[in-house]
């Protein structure tokens, strides 16, 4: 069954608010970001609208981060880096999830793959020149 969804300003502002970052930001980050301009916004509003996108395909979840779910308002297929140190989840654009790899799976296993999502883990730029720097400092 179909949802029904009224027209909402916090609605609006919580997808422009995921739509309109680079960062891939937790429900948390979304709420701490708005709740100035809008001091009635509860988390639970947040978490329910959230839910909603995904259903609408309008976000999705990129997966847990450091205990907190994370959402790319870029819906369409890339991959992404996620930094083991500081948690920075970062788009990968040149980098498409493997479609030779889901048809070998499909085939191997006689599964029906509908999706593959491509998600590497390690340390970020930023984290790597920041353990060299105090590595240097201690030298």
């Amino acid at each position: 069954m179909e949802r029904c969804t009224r027209y909402s300003k916090k609605r609006e502002a919580i997808l422009s608010a995921i739509q309109g970052t680079a960062c891939h930001p937790s429900a948390e980050w979304v709420y701490q970001n708005l709740k100035t301009a809008h001091p009635d916004l509860s988390l639970g509003t947040v978490y329910r609208n959230l839910v909603l996108f995904q259903e609408q395909g309008l976000v999705k979840s990129v997966g847990v981060v450091n205990g907190q779910e994370r959402f790319d308002g870029r819906t369409s297929p890339h991959s992404h880096f996620v930094c083991s140190r500081c948690g920075a989840v970062i788009d990968l654009p040149g980098i498409q999830p493997d479609r030779d790899l889901a048809r070998s799976v499909s085939e191997q296993y006689q599964f029906a793959v509908e999706r593959c999502e491509l998600t590497l883990y390690g340390t970020c730029s930023t984290c790597l020149q920041n353990k060299n720097d105090q590595e240097e400092v201690k030298a």
